[in-house]
């Protein structure tokens, strides 16, 4: 399968119109982004759960879900920070599922967030009530059959798989890599070497997705 291929082109307002499809008030749905590293899934999500409304929607990372650095060190794994077996998947699973099964009577679940500015998972900072009806999730693993991944997969109404230009994703990463105090070299290094090798990983989950979409 040639992802660029089988990508359908659309627009932002098209993203909100199919995702405000999946906001029924009383029933609980969950949309997975994905693409790999620098495909635009946080901001594409984020303007998502903007456009719908905090009634309608809540954001919710799988980046939250980042093992912590020292963990990393522990396991021989600091110098792959990003790659699959880096995260909680499992933790991961079990929250989603969790939300799944969130009824409109349930407390308030509280989800981890991804800080980047310290490269660490900060615990319960996302409140998620239990009327709101739409979860919107993104990260790089929604699609992977192995290990923790294929029991979030279940727990996902839709998963939409992002096609961006590939310099374009590179030119994101580096910069985003430089903007958390990497230089140049080692921005680039970074984003070549182990985003790359976690992109080819990604992109071969392509075809698992309900729908690839390439943004303007």
């Amino acid at each position: 399968m040639s992802i660029d291929s089988d990508a359908q082109d659309a627009t932002l307002d098209q993203l909100v119109e199919w995702a405000g499809a999946l906001v029924v008030p009383g029933q609980r749905r969950i949309l997975g982004l994905t693409g790999a590293p620098g495909a635009g899934k946080s901001t594409v999500a984020e303007q998502l759960v903007g456009a719908l409304g905090p009634d309608a929607a809540v954001l919710v990372p799988m980046d939250g879900f980042h093992l912590a650095n020292e963990v990393l060190i522990d396991l021989g794994r600091r110098d792959r920070k990003g790659a699959h077996d880096t995260f909680d998947d499992d933790g991961y699973a079990r929250l989603l599922a969790t939300l799944r099964a969130q009824g409109p009577d349930d407390p308030v679940v509280y989800a981890p967030r991804f800080r980047r500015e310290i490269e660490e998972p900060v615990g319960s900072s996302i409140p998620v009530r239990p009327t709101t009806p739409l979860v919107v999730t993104e990260g790089n693993y929604l699609l992977l059959e192995s290990d923790g991944w294929p029991a979030a997969r279940s727990c996902l109404d839709e998963v939409w798989f992002l096609v961006p230009d590939t310099d374009v994703r590179h030119q994101r990463l580096v910069r985003r890599h430089e903007s958390y105090g990497k230089s140049p070299e080692d921005a680039k290094r970074w984003a070549l070497g182990s985003d790359e090798r976690n992109a080819r990983l990604i992109e071969s989950t392509a075809a698992r997705a309900d729908r690839i979409l390439r943004l303007p």
